[in-house]
């Protein structure tokens, strides 16, 4: 019995001898060497440290030093100069789960290709870390990250885990192409659902403050969201800028407030905007909204050639409509004003008001073909109430037939303006004048017309102008159908002869003042050239009583 009993002892200090041993080797270079390179052969990940210490004055924490840990093939999930762990007496029962993990002076990432890491822990704390996520939907790149993550249970895909609170400082961060400053978030990860109870970050030399929530549908609902001077300029279109609120299922705004902001993109800026929207849920290219409310200023918004100096926006939204109780704006050096509804089941733009006043506005270049084209699928129809023109100045510089139309005022009731996403005068009254106009070099004076479209057709019932020492006046039609069959009766006193030259009509072999009947019938149809519908007669009688008729068939005078 004594030699089984000195047996024993002698066993027992063999294997306190091995383990001292073991734990003297784990502290070198060399044993660190020979435990990574036992990990890397005896599974799928690359691990590897420099050396491990430990002292008896903190017995439950171990550091490692230089760690590396990641998949085979992969880029590393983990990169740290130094891991400290804090063990408990749990290590006899679970020995991957620790009481805490300190991550210090490395890198994490946290894209769903990354290895997840083997321990679990009561806490994760990061201490001067950089976080990266590639290949997510938040593209995240963050550095001087400090925080922590409790508890932290990582699984596959999910390096923080899919329970925990969190709690992150980064000096830099740039998300999804934004980068961002002095960073603070505080929340809750649950599942799929992100809780985002505090963000605060210095953002384009200004600040972002609020709170969010991440859904598990990928919806987010916004609490609260601030935004003070931002200074943001983007190689993006204002389309592009935009897509990442439409993109997702849905995006519940309850207060969102932005002050003093510029923001520049591909052909377009705004300057100095102030907005704040407020109850509005943006889904499936729509809103829903039973109270909500967008108020809009600025000092410019430019997007394209539209240049808007001083806009005012004021928005009601519900169920169906959105009102526009105020919408302002210098344009052209001068100034537009209107108010009405958006209806959305019909797609319907229904306006009580539109003002223009002191516009200097020069027509696009292409704007014939823009009036032509088909307008968006959201936009199906727009009618104005009350139309009115003061003191406005419209020019086309169009060479084949430039026109200015210089004071022109104007009024229109009831009229629409769009139906079928077409371009048109659909129904309602008009009338136009102005001090002075020139059509294609032939000067006029007190230009005005007066028409009543309706569903058939649109009916000129007055038009008229001073010519010379005389004056021109004309009634006219022009069929809502497709081919857009028009006619025109017009007659001239004391006017020139040759007025209608610079018109489309060929000279007359006549001089000076004179009168003038002119019957004529022609196609307005789309993609159709005007001339070659032409058909009509004239009559003119010269000061000194000469007269000249001319017939037109297909644009042409036979015999000229």
């Amino acid at each position: 019995m004594k030699f089984l009993g000195k047996l024993i002892i002698a066993l027992l200090v063999v294997v306190l001898v091995l383990l001292l041993a073991a734990y003297l080797l784990l502290q070198t270079r060399w044993g660190a060497a020979q435990v990574s390179s036992w990990v890397n052969e005896k599974s799928d990940y690359n691990f590897s440290f420099e050396e491990m210490d430990h002292r008896w004055a903190s017995p439950t924490h171990v550091t490692l030093t230089n760690v590396t840990f990641g998949r085979k093939g992969q880029p590393a999930t983990l990169v740290a100069k130094n891991i400290d762990i804090g063990l408990s007496s749990r290590q006899f029962s679970e020995p991957m789960h620790v009481d805490n993990i300190l991550l210090q002076n490395g890198t994490l990432n946290i894209s769903p290709d990354a290895a997840p890491l083997p321990f679990q822990a009561d806490m994760l704390q990061l201490s001067d870390m950089a976080l990266n996520s590639p290949n997510t939907e938040w593209d995240l790149h963050a550095q001087r990250v400090n925080g922590g993550v409790k508890p932290w249970q990582p699984t596959k895909g999910k390096v923080l885990g899919s329970t925990a609170d969190i709690q992150f400082s980064a000096g830099s961060m740039t998300l999804n192409g934004v980068p961002a400053t002095n960073v603070l978030l505080q929340g809750a990860i649950n599942n799929e659902q992100v809780t985002l109870s505090t963000i605060g970050a210095d953002m384009a030399r200004g600040s972002l403050t609020g709170n969010t929530n991440r859904l598990a549908d990928g919806s987010w609902q916004i609490g609260s969201l601030r935004l003070n001077d931002i200074r943001l300029q983007t190689e993006k279109s204002i389309t592009d800028f935009l897509a990442p609120l439409t993109t997702v299922p849905s995006l519940k705004i309850d207060n969102l407030e932005v002050t003093d902001a510029r923001l520049e993109g591909k052909d377009w800026a705004v300057t100095d905007l102030d907005l704040s929207l407020r109850n509005l849920t943006l889904a499936k290219g729509g809103w829903q909204s039973d109270d909500g409310r967008l108020s809009m200023n600025a000092s410019d918004f430019i997007i394209g050639a539209l240049h808007l100096n001083d806009p005012i926006v004021n928005v009601d939204f519900n169920q169906q409509t959105a009102s526009l109780r105020q919408f302002t704006s210098r344009w052209e050096r001068g100034m537009v004003r209107a108010s009405g509804e958006w209806q959305r089941n019909e797609k319907k733009l229904a306006l009580d008001e539109l003002v223009f006043a002191g516009l200097e506005y020069t027509l696009p270049a292409d704007w014939k073909a823009l009036w032509m084209e088909p307008l968006p699928e959201w936009l199906n129809s727009v009618s104005i109430k009350k139309l009115t023109a003061n003191r406005n100045l419209v020019i086309d510089i169009d060479p084949a037939f430039p026109f200015q139309l210089t004071a022109l005022d104007g009024t229109a009731n009831n009229i629409e303006v769009v139906r079928n996403h077409q371009w048109g005068v659909w129904s309602g009254n008009l009338t136009l004048n102005a001090a002075a106009a020139t059509f294609n070099r032939v000067d006029v004076r007190r230009p005005s017309i007066s028409l009543s479209a309706a569903d058939s057709q649109i009916s000129i019932t007055e038009l008229s102008a001073f010519a010379g020492e005389g004056m021109l006046e004309a009634t006219g039609a022009i069929s809502q159908a497709p081919q857009r069959n028009a006619v025109m009766n017009l007659r001239g006193r004391a006017v020139p002869v040759n007025v209608l030259q610079q018109w489309g009509w060929p000279a007359l072999p006549l001089e000076g003042n004179g009168n003038l009947q002119l019957s004529v019938t022609g196609n307005l149809a789309a993609q159709t050239p005007l001339k070659p519908t032409v058909n009509g007669t004239l009559q003119a009688t010269s000061a000194d009583g000469k007269q000249v008729q001319q017939t037109m068939q297909n644009g042409e005078i036979p015999g000229t």
